[in-house]
């Protein structure tokens, strides 16, 4: 009999498992990659993936929800580095111009999960709402400091420039909104 699988390999599974279904999810789409593939790219067999994960939707749910914990963490961490208000809010699009020059930069994550699963997934769809959600309170946490009342073109310039660089592949596009949002500020 084989030896009961402890917390820690259980936690351990669960990150090789999110971590290959984010790659592949990304690189490919998430309806052309087949749960065989997900099972190949994990080293996991099938029945503890759905001993986890019962249906690839949850699978893709948790891929989102983990991965907007850490791209909202490392949006933050570069922004909150920056003292000046103003510049604070202009950081924004530094660390988006970072994120598209990227090597495999698909655009927005949640963007790609919508236009593939959110008219046909209720989970899918909360997910992607509660990081879009997330990511404009950020911003206006950030952007009310200036005391200026801009949030909703900020962020609106943010976004058409996560959905234009991953349509485009070209980083430009944070370069533009970074100047309109300079605009906006009224800095130089």
């Amino acid at each position: 009999m084989p030896a009961p699988i402890t917390e820690e390999q259980n936690r351990l599974d669960r990150d090789a498992l999110l971590d290959a279904a984010e790659r592949l999810f990304y690189e490919q789409g998430i309806q052309a990659v087949g749960m065989d593939e997900v099972r190949a790219a994990s080293g996991l067999p099938l029945k503890r993936i759905y001993r986890s994960f019962a249906a690839k939707e949850d699978l893709v749910v948790a891929v989102l929800r983990r991965r907007d914990q850490r791209w909202r963490a490392s949006l933050a961490a570069r922004v909150e580095a920056v003292v000046d208000p103003y510049e604070r809010v202009l950081a924004i699009f530094d660390w988006l111009a970072e994120w598209f020059a990227e090597p495999g930069f698909r655009g927005c994550a949640w963007i790609n999960a919508y236009g593939e699963l959110g008219p046909a997934s209720e989970a899918v769809r909360a997910e992607v709402r509660s990081h879009k959600r997330a990511f404009h309170d950020q911003v206006a946490v950030w952007v009310h400091a200036t005391g200026l009342a801009v949030v909703e073109p900020v962020f609106l310039l943010a976004e058409g420039a996560i959905v234009t660089a991953g349509i485009s592949g070209d980083p430009a596009p944070a370069r533009h909104a970074h100047a309109a949002v300079a605009t906006l500020l009224g800095t130089p």
